[in-house]
């Protein structure tokens, strides 16, 4: 699971993270029943937002959702969806994203990619997701030939670049790429007056998905020799950081352009989350939302429910009814879901046999009632909404 806009759910509020895993699952559901169940892999947070964008926009009228199964990343419950060109979209441009992330680690021979016979095994499998992902963007009418070839794009790119090229001139291959993607769902929603801010809106998105994957690789990309573009065309992380709050910002402004029929996910996506997706990045991110508003591990161990008493010698919650909780090997196959998809370290779950709700280890990056909505629409039940900073023109 990859991607930078990793929203908390106690920024988002209940109805939002619904939604939000509405889309998620969505893709995930779209990459296995267009291309079976290993394409799941390719599942990331930053290619659900083409599914948001296209439902944002398009008439309510038509199916948007549908039931599906039990699955065990979601305790094995079933859930509403999303389902339609949206996601089908979201996965064709999520398998050639993740094509181009392996073949971009065989090319730096990181790990066992170093290994011959492995990289041709990965070599193999992106060369088949690219063609997976053909055929899934032909279905909704749009050409990944303009994905393909802003990463074949990149390598030359980044061969020619070195200190004093401009560290632009080396995202523009990411920013070409997105800004089709971001375009076309203005044309599967059939509000084709969006387009153009969306392509906008897209190419930023590009720009900032770029910079701030080069941050965060920085330092481990030093220590194995592996190229980076901050490293190797001399960008400070001051102007890196410029240049991210700048993008942020034309996102923004973008946005304020698009006729949405319902955006206030789309929005809290990418007005809201992305600059804590920065802040992330550069280190400067902060908690600040009350532990005893959640469940999950305590000052002193225990797991407290919603305003109860928290701290050492504070009462643990009753344990749940012996029949709620789940057998030996229910719970393994829960727990081997939620292993394999960094369920433990990115998310709230469900302890896989207790059933209690747990906190993933680094789920912590939310900053609390601050930074929630007023008119945008996302203002959280108990109406916190001062300070929210939000200058989208309500």
């Amino acid at each position: 699971m990859f991607g930078m806009v990793r929203p908390c759910r106690h920024r988002l509020g209940e109805g939002l993270t619904a939604q939000w895993m509405a889309h998620l699952c969505g893709l995930c559901l779209a990459l296995r029943s267009d291309h079976g169940q290993f394409a799941r892999v390719v599942t990331n947070y930053d290619g659900l937002l083409i599914s948001v964008l296209t439902e944002a926009q398009a008439d309510r009228s038509g199916q948007w959702r549908r039931t599906a199964g039990p699955c065990p990343l979601r305790g094995m419950r079933t859930a509403s969806v999303a389902r339609g060109e949206g996601a089908r979209l979201a996965a064709a441009v999520s398998l050639v994203l993740a094509s181009a992330k392996v073949r971009d680690h065989v090319a730096d021979g990181d790990g066992l990619l170093a290994r011959r016979p492995v990289s041709r095994a990965a070599r193999r499998v992106a060369a088949n997701w690219d063609r997976a992902g053909e055929r899934t963007g032909s279905a909704v009418g749009f050409d990944t030939a303009v994905l393909v070839e802003a990463v074949d794009r990149q390598t030359g790119l980044e061969a020619l670049a070195g200190p004093g090229t401009p560290v632009l001139a080396v995202t523009e291959p990411a920013e070409t790429a997105t800004a089709a993607a971001f375009a076309h769902t203005a044309v599967l929603a059939g509000r084709p007056g969006n387009a153009v801010p969306l392509a906008e809106a897209g190419r930023l998105f590009g720009r900032l998905a770029h910079l701030l994957d080069a941050v965060e690789d920085r330092q481990a990309d030093a220590a194995s020799g592996a190229w980076n573009p901050l490293t190797a065309t001399g960008t400070p992380l001051s102007e890196a950081r410029r240049l991210a709050d700048d993008a942020v910002h034309g996102i923004r402004l973008a946005l304020r352009e698009v006729e949405f029929t319902d955006g206030r996910l789309a929005h809290r996506l990418l007005v809201h989350e992305l600059p804590a997706s920065v802040d992330r990045a550069f280190g400067t991110a902060s908690c600040a939302h009350g532990r005893p508003e959640s469940y999950g591990p305590q000052p002193g161990g225990p797991y407290a429910p919603p305003g109860a008493p928290y701290g050492p010698g504070a009462p643990l919650p009753p344990e749940p009814p012996r029949r709620d909780r789940r057998g030996l090997l229910a719970g393994c196959a829960v727990w081997l879901g939620l292993a394999c998809t960094c369920r433990f370290c990115c998310g709230e779950f469900e302890g896989p046999w207790s059933r209690r709700r747990r906190e993933g280890l680094c789920n912590g990056d939310c900053t609390g009632c601050g930074d929630c909505f007023n008119c945008c629409g996302c203002c959280g039940e108990d109406g916190c909404c001062d300070g929210c900073g939000c200058d989208c023109g309500c």
